[in-house]
């Protein structure tokens, strides 16, 4: 199993599997689309180590914690992806919409202060290292053990399934038609965001039929006019969590009263509105049944 960048998908369509008769036969790469940094990569690759936030205990003391920089200063800058549409996207007025900005919107609300937006790549936020750049990422971003030697996560905010889509080229609807099991048969590509493989299907790029991502985004995807459907269940289910970077200012205060505020819309059913507003009416707050 490995990865490759944006255009070496080309050199791997020998690795394909064909369906249909042979007047109408299919060719379909082995290869599945996937955005860099993802947990979707990890699980591919074999690599996926789901977790928990574990206890947060309240510090008492907010002095010198970033929650009373925040405070001091008025505003909180957060961490955003503008291309991952329905979580956050940025509109033609040059601001931004979906569930992870109505969420870090409403946190910065409860905190008191305005929110300021920044834009960083994917595998920046997850690699953390910061530098005060931004504060806090509200991103949908997964809870995993390898993350949390480095991030400080709050408790989920919602909870995502993740799922296989195929381009209606490939005339894949479920996965009994893959002549390959996943993920062990499949071969990982990248592209800088998920966003990115469903440009690529929408293009009628045929080395890019198959990708995993977050199933509202494939929902998104598909509404925009994406030929691909959504195959089979969830592959699995992610915990998404608001995350802040160990190796910035300190921070147990800002993170227990951030988890303390989730805490809080879940109970209310702030979350469970937003949800429903962005995601076609389905409460993706609830965690799954274990």
């Amino acid at each position: 199993m490995f990865n490759i960048r944006r255009g070496a998908a080309l050199t791997l369509l020998a690795g394909s599997v064909v369906l249909g008769s042979c007047s109408a036969a299919v060719t379909i790469p082995t290869v599945v689309c996937v955005g860099e940094a993802t947990t979707y990569l990890d699980w591919l690759n074999g690599d996926f180590k789901p977790d928990t936030a574990g206890t947060i205990a309240d510090p008492g003391a907010t002095t010198g914690d970033l929650l009373a920089t925040v405070m001091s200063r008025g505003y909180i800058t957060v961490s955003t992806d503008p291309d991952y549409a329905p979580q956050s996207s940025v509109k033609p007025d040059g601001t931004y919409e979906g569930f992870d900005i109505d969420v870090a919107t409403e946190i910065a609300t409860r905190l008191g202060v305005d929110v300021h937006w920044e834009t960083p790549g994917w595998d920046a936020i997850t690699a953390a290292g910061w530098q005060g750049r931004w504060d806090m990422s509200v991103g949908s971003m997964t809870i995993t053990t390898p993350r949390k030697s480095i991030l400080d996560f709050t408790q989920p905010y919602y909870y995502n399934p993740a799922f296989l889509a195929a381009s209606t080229r490939s005339k894949v609807t479920k996965t009994s038609d893959l002549k390959f099991t996943l993920p062990s048969g499949a071969t990982a590509t990248t592209l800088p965001t998920d966003a990115n493989c469903a440009e690529a299907i929408k293009a009628g790029r045929t080395e890019f039929d198959l990708w995993i991502s977050s199933g509202p985004t494939i929902d998104a995807a598909i509404a925009a006019g994406t030929p691909m459907v959504k195959v089979g269940a969830p592959v699995f289910t992610e915990d998404l969590s608001v995350a802040f970077d160990k190796s910035g200012p300190d921070d147990a205060a800002l993170l227990f009263k951030v988890d303390q505020i989730i805490g809080a819309m879940h109970t209310d059913g702030t979350l469970t509105e937003l949800s429903k507003k962005w995601y076609d009416g389905a409460d993706l707050t609830v965690a799954p049944a274990s």
